[in-house]
């Protein structure tokens, strides 16, 4: 009974747009006044242990190194490149732009960094080039969820410390799905495009303009591939990683762009404080509600249920990948793993599902969640940038978003999508 109270006062706080974190921390404050007031003592250290993890170091961190590149001239050659990379295919801004988001996401971390970033560059200029808005502007949100799947990834560091998974193994986890997301939007991209005739007659480039654009290019590919190396070899943790690569985004705006500039620092530095200090304090509440599920069993409980009704393991996966599209277009990324993370994880330990897979459906899933009404923040940026209102942009998107959909069914009941490279590893 006090469980089921407890739930109840969740949804009506979230239902009057309390934050997450103060709806998590609430109900679970009723649920301890309901069972035995003399909870509330453990109260300060359960938020402190939901903060206090040496994972978390590497989250501002690696928030700090994306809007450091970010500010530091990253995006424009970034876009270059990328425009660089599709020249033999003929390709346009669109697959520029799907490109654009692959690399873009080794290096923010954040899909909405990415929107935001890359989509005030090339929606415009998309539209000014003839494409249509609508194509512009979904074609934007939905590469642009690539950005949490490629490791590094924010919230593949939120899972991990719900769910004890090696960092560096979770990002290898999570490199096949976001490249096969790229790649089946790549070609989509590539189809529409020829088929309407947006692609451009290739300008001619010289020699020391396409030396130019590699290098800068290469510059900025570098950064991820050294965090996924060194973190996945055990050469450096996450945090180590982390800091070498904000280390080498100051390098890069300073000496090598040279368009970093010290008043820049602050901005960076107070963006980077403020969206780490949001996400830490979701986790602190949030784990008040995760020590409540584990005295009331609730995973255990699930899991019996589960298996005494004879669902296949298969059916099971399948209704975990629609609680996962449902949830995520309700809750924000972070909130969601915090609370379903220690829940569903035990239940698909039970079915034969590892953490990394889970954690690679879980992200994999909640990544489509950021560009579906009603939450959809990827759409809130693209709406800021272009105009069109969400459902609209949610339509353009849609073409898209099935190729994520689809992704999300093969992660889910193809282990090997997600575990190959982990095992190849060691």
């Amino acid at each position: 009974m006090n469980l089921t109270i407890m739930f109840l006062v969740l949804i009506v706080l979230l239902a009057i747009g309390t934050p997450i974190a103060y709806s998590v921390g609430g109900a679970g404050i009723v649920y301890m006044l309901l069972r035995d007031p003399v909870f509330l003592m453990t109260l300060p250290q359960r938020v402190w242990s939901g903060t206090n993890n040496f994972i978390i170091i590497a989250m501002p961190l690696f928030m700090l190194a994306g809007e450091l590149m970010n500010r530091g001239g990253l995006t424009k050659r970034l876009i270059d490149f990328s425009m660089l990379l599709v020249r033999p295919f003929r390709g346009g801004l669109g697959e520029v732009n799907v490109v654009a988001s692959m690399i873009f996401g080794g290096i923010s971390g954040s899909s909405v960094a990415d929107t935001s970033a890359l989509g005030s560059i090339l929606i415009p200029e998309m539209m000014r080039k003839g494409y249509p808005k609508g194509f512009s502007a979904g074609v934007t949100v939905a590469s642009s969820t690539m950005g949490m799947i490629i490791p590094p990834s924010v919230p593949m560091l939120m899972y991990a410390m719900v769910s004890g998974a090696s960092v560096g193994r979770l990002f290898l986890a999570g490199l096949i799905p976001g490249i096969l997301v790229g790649v089946t939007q790549l070609v989509l991209t590539y189809v529409i495009s020829r088929r309407n005739g947006y692609h451009p007659r290739p300008q001619r480039l010289s020699a020391s303009q396409i030396l130019r654009t590699t290098k800068d290019g290469s510059f900025a590919v570098l950064m991820p591939i050294f965090i996924v190396l060194s973190v996945s070899l055990g050469i450096a943790t996450a945090s180590e990683s982390a800091g070498i690569a904000v280390l080498y985004a100051l390098l890069l705006g300073f000496l090598v762009y040279r368009e970093l500039r010290v008043k820049d620092l602050a901005a960076a530095f107070k963006k980077t404080a403020i969206m780490s200090s949001s996400i830490m304090i979701i986790g602190g509440f949030t784990m008040i509600f995760t020590w409540i599920l584990a005295v009331e069993q609730v995973p255990a409980k699930i899991a019996a249920f589960l298996a005494g009704s004879g669902i296949s393991p298969v059916m099971v996966f399948i209704l975990l990948d629609v609680l996962i599209l449902v949830l995520g277009t309700f809750l924000d990324v972070t909130p969601c793993i915090l609370l379903i993370g220690p829940i569903l994880l035990p239940v698909m330990r039970q079915f034969g599902m590892n953490e990394l897979q889970f954690g690679a459906v879980l992200i994999v899933g909640l990544a489509i969640g950021l560009v579906t009404p009603p939450v959809g923040m990827c759409l809130n940026v693209a709406n800021k940038i272009c105009g069109m209102s969400i459902v609209d942009i949610f339509k353009s998107a849609v073409p898209f978003i099935i190729c994520n959909v689809i992704v999300l069914v093969l992660v889910t009941l193809v282990p090997w999508v997600s575990l190959w490279l982990p095992g190849l590893v060691g």
